[in-house]
């Protein structure tokens, strides 16, 4: 059986203008989609068959990755279950000119091995930690695994009612939503005909962005994205809709919700894939943080919403601080 380390996957990108979002630096979504890329790898590899992306930590880009720059993505398995394998994956930032690194980010992905028919099927390797310190990777992973079971859990039982139902809300103001609709071509899949989830992901930010630049008729720049559960895959020729609307603005920083949903064009089946909370920074022409227009919830829904931003502002507070100081003592 494999070490964690021995499951370990690279993935090197070099930051081209293509792949920027704001001036300088790359795209948020772009970023997510490498992600997947490098999680789906280190995942496929252990399990010996295809894999599907059902469930996502969150993730805050604690540093932007420039133009210029070179994005290393090492993603390693940190934990098998019966179908499932989840996969850490860490981002640094590399300065080509000094050799100089940073982490950009921490992310944690769920894949569930499938068949031709799209269900899980046994991943039949397992991994054995080598030492205490991977020991500690497997329990981290399990502890995460529970939280997901529960967060899964009250989202399924509130779906008709939650905020996933609020982003159709006829009271949220035109200017304060935003939708595109696109078909999904052959060429977006990576196993047989299911959409590979880095190419919905990256959609996704963009219409989140879209969003956010015109409300702040600015740059906007992707500071994380909240855990987020996959409740049905998307195929080709079937069309995919994203829909966005603002739930909290503070001072230089705003919430969008995007909801994801696919649709069977020749039936009008119409599925929900998945739902999304992301933060935007806007920039100034410095690329600095910068105010954002003021917005104050004048209806019922709206104000429903902009509570729940809150608790989930507080809890990514948090999370970041938490990171940082986890960070900081590797380094010590």
């Amino acid at each position: 059986m494999p070490s964690i380390a021995e499951t370990t996957v690279e993935m090197i990108e070099w930051v081209f203008p293509e792949h920027a979002g704001g001036p300088g630096q790359i795209h948020g979504g772009r970023m997510m989609e490498w992600i997947t890329k490098a999680g789906t790898l280190a995942a496929s590899r252990v399990a010996r068959g295809t894999v599907v992306l059902g469930a996502m930590d969150d993730i805050d880009f604690l540093h932007p990755v420039k133009v210029g720059q070179i994005a290393i993505l090492r993603a390693r398995v940190e934990e098998v279950g019966t179908s499932s394998l989840e996969v850490g994956v860490r981002v640094f930032a590399e300065d080509v000119l000094t050799g100089g690194r940073r982490v950009t980010l921490n992310s944690h992905l769920v894949f569930v091995k499938v068949g031709e028919d799209v269900r899980p099927r046994p991943v039949d390797a397992k991994i054995q930690p080598r030492d205490a310190a991977e020991s500690a990777l497997v329990e981290a992973a399990r502890a995460r695994r529970a939280q997901r079971l529960v967060r899964f859990a009250q989202r399924a039982a509130r779906l008709s009612e939650s905020v996933e139902a609020d982003l159709d809300a006829g009271d949220v103001d035109m200017g304060l939503r935003f939708e595109s609709t696109r078909s999904v071509l052959p060429e977006d899949a990576l196993f047989g005909n299911t959409m590979f989830v880095g190419k919905m992901l990256m959609a996704l930010d963009e219409a989140g962005g879209i969003l956010s630049m015109r409300y702040c008729k600015g740059l906007v720049m992707t500071a994380c994205v909240d855990a987020m559960d996959f409740y049905s895959p998307i195929f080709t020729h079937e069309v995919v809709t994203f829909k966005a609307g603002l739930n909290h603005v503070g001072t230089s920083s705003l919430e969008v919700g995007v909801k994801v949903l696919a649709e069977v064009p020749w039936s009008g089946e119409v599925r929900h894939a998945c739902t999304a909370f992301l933060s935007f920074v806007h920039l100034g022409p410095d690329l600095r943080p910068r105010p954002c227009p003021p917005y104050t919830p004048t209806t019922a829904g709206a104000r429903r919403r902009w509570e729940a931003a809150l608790g989930r502002r507080a809890e990514r507070l948090e999370r970041v601080k938490e990171l940082k100081a986890m960070l900081l003592n590797e380094r010590g």
